[in-house]
């Protein structure tokens, strides 16, 4: 299955590499990953300057079969000299010439021509000059994302899309299409929260513009991921179940593990704790339950209620009310945990 990103007319398969989490693995496990992905049929990979060394370890990867692949990556610059010491970076470390997509990071607004910021001017600048070939933008914020749908300005839209997306977002997947706008879709597995990557890859196949990119650190993940390129699983009532299972027990208020929210000034790792109640249950909860960790949830008893976390927060969350009843939560499962291990 394959997606057009719109008026860019880049045709990728429905199954992009999110490079996040390869900043986590070692160097070499990760061009072991990147090029195993592109070997298996991958031919679009997502990276951001954020990402620390991502960028790094996918130019290891993809410099010998570049011209066979599309690259997109981020800048989070919001002044003209950021966006070119970062583009100028982003080349460097992905050693190529030119990016696919160049996108602007987490924004906040809808950048335009003459808005006194020359953010747009400089992606049209930097496409002149053939490092960039296509103008991209991401957002979390939905009233920012419909703006930007609307403008026209854009190539692309990067947005959070899964099997949890609401009515509006799916509005705003489908006039993506309505404008011939590329739709990249992120957190299409809610930050690990769906676990289910057969559901996932349905969900996403019901929008055939929505090109999501899985955020992969682990080779049996990516298995997963190749193997539906040529057998793709059926949106059948075992799948349609899953999806509806998934959209009972995590839709609503409920972290996505996004980060933006960060850094706390008391040390809460906000991004994990936030949403920990569901994380226990959804994957090995040894992982969870270590002292290390109980260390780490209880810090949540030293919150000072800046509000920090919540005006960052792109979903509107209560955080602080969040991170108490994860707490209390996590404390019933810890004690029992501690008990049978003594």
């Amino acid at each position: 299955m394959q997606v057009r990103l719109g008026k860019t007319q880049i045709i990728a398969e429905k199954n992009g590499f999110g490079a996040l989490p390869i900043q986590r693995v070692s160097t070499e496990y990760a061009v072991k990953l990147a090029r195993k992905a592109f070997d298996g049929g991958f031919n679009f990979f997502d990276t951001a300057r954020a990402y620390t060394d991502s960028e790094v370890k996918l130019g290891i990867a993809l410099k010998p079969v570049r011209d066979k692949l599309f690259i997109a990556t981020k800048t989070a610059a919001t002044t003209p000299e950021d966006f070119w010491e970062d583009l100028h970076t982003s080349l460097e470390n992905l050693q190529t010439d030119y990016i696919d997509i160049y996108q602007l990071h987490m924004a906040k607004r809808c950048y335009r021509p003459d808005d006194g910021t020359g953010m747009y001017e400089c992606m049209q600048e930097a496409k002149r000059q053939g490092k960039i070939r296509h103008i991209g933008i991401t957002a979390h914020l939905i009233g920012v994302a419909e703006e930007i749908v609307e403008s026209g300005l854009y190539e692309t839209l990067q947005f959070p899309f899964c099997c949890l997306a609401g009515k509006r977002d799916i509005a705003l997947v489908e006039s993506c299409k309505r404008a011939d706008m590329g739709f990249i879709a992120m957190k299409a597995l809610s930050g690990g929260l769906i676990t289910n990557s057969a559901a996932a890859y349905v969900w996403q196949s019901r929008y055939d513009n929505s090109l999501p990119i899985w955020g992969v650190q682990r080779e049996t993940e990516l298995d997963e991921f190749i193997s539906y390129i040529n057998n793709p699983p059926k949106d059948d009532d075992a799948i349609a179940a899953v999806i509806e299972q998934d959209r009972r027990e995590l839709s609503g208020s409920f972290c996505r593990g996004c980060g933006y929210c960060m850094p706390c000034p008391m040390g809460i790792k906000i991004n994990n704790c936030a949403r920990m109640s569901q994380m226990i249950r959804r994957s090995p909860s040894e992982s969870w339950l270590t002292l290390e960790w109980q260390a780490e949830m209880e810090r949540i008893t030293q919150c000072i209620h800046c509000n920090s976390c919540v005006k960052r927060c792109p979903y509107e969350l209560n955080t602080p009310e969040l991170l108490v009843k994860n707490l209390e939560d996590y404390r019933r499962l810890a004690k029992a945990y501690n008990e049978e291990h003594r």
